[in-house]
């Protein structure tokens, strides 16, 4: 299916038989994918498996040696990070990569003029049109960070603000920019337990209203076993199980590759 060539029926996103080594290593092999509309899906796997190399594959950092990513039907392999976001992928990042200068409101503020109508010429002129669009970007931004619990910080630098509302903060701006499917890349990374639950209950909660997409890297079992609806393992660049929560915690592959060997074990059984 070629580019501009997206269907209604179509997965939300899908890899088919995607690889990329770098020099002689295999970072990735055959990769296989497909999340539905809606879904709220994990992948998994130790240290170096590939997790954020497969991320970068399908947000198009990296493009594959050889197979295909698919959004919505699209064939959208040659395609760069911009141009796949402005189609409804975006993500978030292992390391927080926040305007720190800039408040809470400004993030997403920045990351919704994406979709801006009005150009540079409205802006300079100050049409009317102008400040209407500015306006309702501004209200639509102060929504998002209500719903992600930061509606208070809105006009605090983001470099002060405690770490798991920085977290919050990313998703906040990724979601501005109009998302249909989120790539989430340890959403939980550095969150104590109460800031995690509080996470998994914001995520599930994002889904319903917008028919929301979700991907997600996360070392935590706990969070990753108690929201996501279906999990892909993947160990040293290759699948080795996909399956629900309660049947990858009782794969003899992941139990050996993962799970038994981090914090899984316990997370596995709870």
């Amino acid at each position: 299916m070629s580019a501009g060539a997206a269907t209604s029926s179509a997965p939300a996103l899908e890899a088919r038989a995607a690889s990329i080594a770098f020099g002689g290593l295999k970072a990735v092999q055959d990769f296989a994918l497909t999340i539905q509309r809606g879904e709220l899906v994990g992948l998994i796997g130790p240290n170096g498996a590939g997790k954020t190399t497969i991320f970068n594959l399908l947000t198009g950092v990296y493009h594959p040696d050889r197979g295909d990513i698919f959004l919505f039907g699209e064939n959208v392999t040659a395609l760069a990070p911009f141009e796949r976001a402005e189609r409804g992928l975006t993500r978030t990042f292992q390391n927080i990569r926040l305007f720190k200068e800039l408040t809470a409101l400004e993030n997403v503020l920045v990351a919704r003029h994406l979709g801006a109508k009005q150009g540079i010429a409205a802006a300079v002129a100050g049409l009317p049109a102008f400040h209407r669009e500015e306006a309702t970007m501004r209200d639509e931004a102060l929504a998002l960070l209500a719903e992600l619990g930061l509606e208070q910080r809105a006009d605090e630098r983001s470099a002060g603000l405690p770490y798991g509302e920085q977290r919050r903060l990313e998703i906040a701006r990724a979601l501005a920019t109009g998302a249909k499917v989120l790539l989430l890349d340890e959403p939980a990374a550095g969150m104590n337990e109460l800031e995690t639950t509080d996470l998994m209950n914001r995520i599930q909660k994002l889904r319903g209203p917008r028919g929301l997409t979700i991907l997600l890297i996360d070392h935590k079992m706990r969070l990753v076993m108690g929201i996501c609806e279906r999990i892909t393992v993947v160990d040293q660049g290759v699948t080795i199980a996909v399956g629900k929560p309660d049947e990858i915690k009782k794969n003899p592959k992941v139990l050996a590759a993962y799970l038994g060997a981090e914090e899984g074990a316990a997370g596995a059984g709870s």
